[in-house]
């Protein structure tokens, strides 16, 4: 297994610390939890950009990525909504998402690595979840819904593309 690959394996460690601390109510908790949640999203930026510098791009990596993206971010989604933060509709449309692109790519005969909307779902997922996750002040309570509300939409608008065929040219 390449360097960029541990690093995303790594990634999963972080996981069940970050549940863990999401149960207990306190600031020092959340903040802790918050600093697992960013590490561990940083090194799906530090995996990507050291197969790309050290020429470790492989198949394992753009399986494993994602994949682990999507328990980083699911995880934590869940215990939100046990916690009443995020109502589990709109975790499960993400959820519906990341199981159609995992069906969709299973079936194809060359994996390919996140396009650019793929990124933003992403990006926008870690943005959501960490104001979620951070003990904020009740007035952020509105902005981070709008977050995940707006990592939603991303969400379903990067599977749609992903599924929807590409326009053929016609050469006209």
């Amino acid at each position: 297994m390449t360097i960029p690959n541990w690093i995303t394996f790594s990634r999963l460690l972080g996981v069940p610390f970050l549940l863990y601390g999401l149960y207990n109510p306190t600031s020092q908790a959340r903040w802790i939890c918050l600093t697992i949640f960013l590490v561990a999203a940083l090194t799906d930026w530090l995996d990507g950009y050291l197969a790309r510098k050290l020429n470790q791009i492989s198949d394992l990596g753009k399986f494993l990525d994602p994949l682990v993206d999507k328990f980083l971010v699911l995880a934590p989604l869940m215990v939100l909504i046990e916690l009443g933060k995020v109502p589990a509709w709109g975790v499960f449309l993400i959820l519906a998402r990341e199981l159609a692109i995992a069906g969709w790519r299973v079936n194809q005969t060359k994996i390919s690595g996140a396009n650019i909307w793929g990124k933003l779902k992403t990006v926008s997922q870690i943005i959501a979840i960490a104001l979620l996750i951070a003990p904020l002040p009740e007035v952020w309570q509105t902005p981070s819904l709008i977050a995940f509300w707006i990592s939603v939409a991303l969400t379903l608008i990067s599977g749609g593309i992903y599924l929807l065929p590409p326009k053929v040219s016609t050469g006209e």
